[in-house]
């Protein structure tokens, strides 16, 4: 296994002091080195950072300091469109590259048999149908939508139907269609929508907006600025395209990957796409990760491999959370295998690279990663394939674009 290497950074000139904020760690960033500090949680985000790091975060002007964070949880949303094909797969690739979490996607004319989520949705996104088709949407939409609890509406679909959307539903917000009418996708409206609406959310939670004491520039979602990164990493470090990228943490997992690897292509302005499976993280999802794990039918052929039983499941101990790590890298690469059909699979005998970073680069030896991966390419896809592993230890991949340090990177 690889490790990446320290990059620097100084944008326009001046030194960049770049602030990751995660739901366990702080990582700071300088042109020199990167540090980590295991957050104190009886403390504010901010007071827990500047005894922390307090003459180093001082010795910077606000102006040349760039925040990103997940540690408010980011934002969820539920999409409701008309196809698969074309609303739904659009609407979900720009909500992913965005930074957003989706709980769920709603199919138009199946409406009647989604059950309606109980929980407060931060934002639901409707689309569907190009700007020539009108009277898409109809009263069961509105029926369906009455009994969500939801904080932001945005309609995306097509604009003859705007007017009429708008009569039935307050506060909805109209942004152009994010399909033109040759069925390509068109996602910069919504994808800013989306993006102004983590800063509004990261506004409103008392913790985290406490951190613009400290610096003069737009918080961004760290999801989205982990995206903006990939196409540096072979700046620092010779990643073999085409790639994925695990971001293993204690809530949820991101998987980035190249476009190569998927058969049908979005095209989009980005060079990667993001998927995140929320319940597949080891501290705060792991009872959800256990459940998924008691469903895969290979999990117990697993377990014995690693040489344990299913009781590891009761345990609170560290081996107990290396096997829950171990296990979420197999259910993530199953989900994106053609084992189980997803919002997308990848063609992984393709992947030359998959690169790790996140809380399991802590937690994990190079030996008991590449384990995992070499039981999953042989059970799963009957294959000695065997892609380079890159461990991003320092976790510095958040840091690498360079451009993109003007706002955190």
């Amino acid at each position: 296994m690889s490790q990446i290497s320290q990059t620097s950074h100084s944008g326009n000139g001046r030194d960049k002091l770049l602030i990751d904020v995660g739901s366990t760690y702080f990582k700071l960033s300088t042109p020199n080195s990167i540090e980590q500090h295991f957050r104190d949680f009886n403390k504010s985000i901010l007071d827990d950072l500047t005894q922390k790091c307090g003459p180093l975060i001082e010795s910077y002007n606000k102006e040349d300091i760039h925040i990103c964070s997940s540690a408010n949880g980011g934002l969820n949303t539920l999409i409701i469109g008309i196809t698969k094909t074309f609303s739904l797969k659009y609407a979900t690739n720009i909500a992913f590259n965005s930074g957003i979490n989706i709980i769920d996607t709603v199919l138009y004319q199946n409406i009647a048999s989604y059950s309606v989520p109980s929980d407060l949705i931060d934002v639901v996104i409707i689309v569907g149908g190009i700007d020539s088709n009108n009277s898409i949407y109809a009263d069961d939409l509105y029926q369906y939508l009455s009994q969500l609890h939801y904080s932001n509406i945005v309609f995306v679909g097509s604009e003859q139907d705007a007017p009429l959307m708008q009569e039935h539903i307050s506060n909805l917000v109209v942004l152009p269609n994010i399909i033109d009418n040759r069925l390509h996708i068109v996602e910069d409206s919504l994808k800013e929508y989306l993006t102004n609406l983590y800063q509004q959310d990261i506004e409103g939670k008392e913790d985290i907006k406490h951190l613009y004491d400290i610096t003069a520039n737009q918080i961004y979602p760290t999801p989205y600025i982990v995206n903006k990164t990939l196409p540096f990493i072979d700046s620092s470090y010779a990643v073999v395209n085409p790639f994925i990228l695990l971001d293993i943490g204690g809530a949820t997992t991101d998987i980035h990957y190249s476009k190569d690897l998927v058969d049908e292509n979005i095209v989009t302005n980005n060079e990667y796409d993001r998927l995140v499976f929320k319940k597949l993280g080891v501290y705060k999802s792991k009872q959800s990760l256990i459940f998924t794990a008691k469903n895969n039918e290979f999990v117990y052929e697993l377990l014995t491999h690693l040489k344990v039983t299913e009781n590891i499941f009761e345990q609170q101990s560290d081996k107990a959370t290396k096997i829950l790590m171990q296990l979420a890298i197999f259910l993530v690469l199953c989900k994106m295998s053609h084992y189980r059909k997803s919002y997308v699979n990848l063609k992984l005998l393709a992947v030359n690279s998959i690169v790790l970073t996140g809380g399991i680069t802590k937690v994990l030896t190079v030996d008991e990663i590449e384990d995992v991966i070499s039981f999953f390419y042989r059970k799963i896809l009957n294959s000695d394939h065997n892609p380079a592993a890159v461990i991003d230890s320092n976790y510095d991949i958040w840091t690498l674009d360079t451009e993109g340090k003007e706002k955190c990177q």
